[in-house]
């Protein structure tokens, strides 16, 4: 704006000022070379009071320029009136209409008033920028970043109102024509705000559409975090799955891991599957990695239906009180005494004792076999994660 008013002073200067003015154009001129922003903003006002309707071809400049000044002693609402006035008077350059239609949409968006006028004023931006297109020796890039404009402030309008769906697409829009990613930035940001006051079904229309559109992995990491709060956990392992499967880190493992070892608590089928996104949330850098190991561990030894690892344990340990209690019996019974002083009743108990001790140590020597067989198994599995992630 500040180049445009340069500009047009300029132009002014070149066209001779000595060329005799009238007092409403050298009041005009008087105000618009003025110090400040504050000073031009008085002086112009003087203009206006002394010579509003009275045919001066400045007097629409003077309320664009009431409008576009920035000044502390004018408000927002004065500004926008200035602003309208400037409108409907009329002989104004396209540029500086341009910036008065920004300009007062965004203060209605920001008093929370008249939205219906910011959306036409930002329709009226996109009308204006494709017709100024379309002309011979346009600057596309120039039109476009115009009409970018109108569509970011038909959606900060529709924010404004609640309107999700309508923001979302609006502000799309705008990115489409000027790829910028300060809009995206500003979606993400709607979504946040949702998310964080609870509000999870319109924080997840946000974090869709804006994957939907960029397809990035961090935008499918908030979706799927979004979808796992609403309790939508099959969605939200599809999601971060899609985002692991082209940004590898031990966060979205763990999340992966998180969720499926939930849901193996009622469908047993996933417990390998989330053994494997726990060990690989175990050997990338992340700050769950310890919690992602015991959980890996957890789920192999205690949650795996084919392992039986719990049984085997706890087999062992009974068969193993078995055998201390029954060699406790034997020793009472026989320990000490020489075979002379056995009678042969008790020659063939101690047989059969004996006999039942090396099969009770038959049976724990498999269960300890079984079980360093579920540890070997595991430690296989530890290694191949580890060479699957070049570690």
């Amino acid at each position: 704006m500040k180049k445009t008013l340069h500009v047009f002073l300029l132009i002014l200067i070149l066209s001779g000022l000595a060329i005799a003015q009238s007092p409403a154009d050298e009041a005009y001129i008087k105000a618009m070379t003025a110090q400040n922003d504050c000073e031009k903003v008085r002086l112009l006002k003087e203009f206006i009071d002394k010579y509003a309707g009275k045919g001066s071809q400045y007097e629409g400049y003077a309320y664009a320029y009431l409008c576009l000044l920035q000044c502390p002693t004018k408000s927002l609402q004065e500004s926008i009136s200035y602003g309208e006035k400037a409108l409907s008077t009329g002989g104004i350059d396209t540029d500086t209409r341009t910036s008065l239609l920004v300009v007062m949409a965004n203060g209605f968006i920001t008093l929370g008033q008249n939205l219906d006028k910011a959306r036409n004023y930002g329709k009226q931006l996109i009308d204006l920028a494709n017709s100024e297109k379309a002309k011979e020796g346009a600057d596309p890039k120039k039109w476009n970043s115009v009409a970018a404009a109108g569509y970011y402030i038909i959606g900060s309008a529709a924010e404004k109102a609640k309107d999700t769906t309508a923001a979302v697409e609006a502000y799309f829009q705008a990115y489409a024509l000027s790829k910028d990613p300060k809009l995206l930035a500003s979606v993400r940001k709607m979504g946040k705000a949702f998310a964080d006051a609870g509000n999870l079904a319109e924080a997840e229309k946000v974090y869709r559409s804006i994957y939907n559109q960029t397809k990035d992995p961090n935008d499918a990491i908030l979706l799927g975090q979004t979808l796992n709060k609403a309790g939508k956990t099959d969605e939200a392992v599809t999601a971060l799955k899609e985002a692991y499967a082209k940004k590898r880190t031990g966060e979205v493992a763990f999340s992966i891991a998180v969720i499926l070892a939930n849901k193996a608590k009622t469908n047993p089928s996933l417990v390998n599957e989330a053994v494997r996104y726990s060990l690989e949330a175990a050997f990338l850098p992340n700050p769950n990695s310890q919690q992602a190991m015991k959980m890996a561990e957890s789920l192999f030894f205690t949650m795996n239906p084919e392992l039986k690892y719990n049984e085997t344990v706890l087999a062992l340990q009974n068969k193993a009180k078995e055998l201390e209690e029954l060699t406790k019996i034997f020793n009472e019974r026989f320990g000490g005494k020489s075979e002379e002083e056995l009678s042969e009743r008790d020659k063939k108990r101690m047989k059969e004792m004996q006999a039942e001790i090396d099969a009770m140590q038959a049976e724990i020597e498999k269960l300890k076999k079984q079980q360093q067989e579920a540890i070997d198994k595991f430690n296989r599995l530890v290694e191949e994660t580890k060479r699957r992630l070049g570690k």
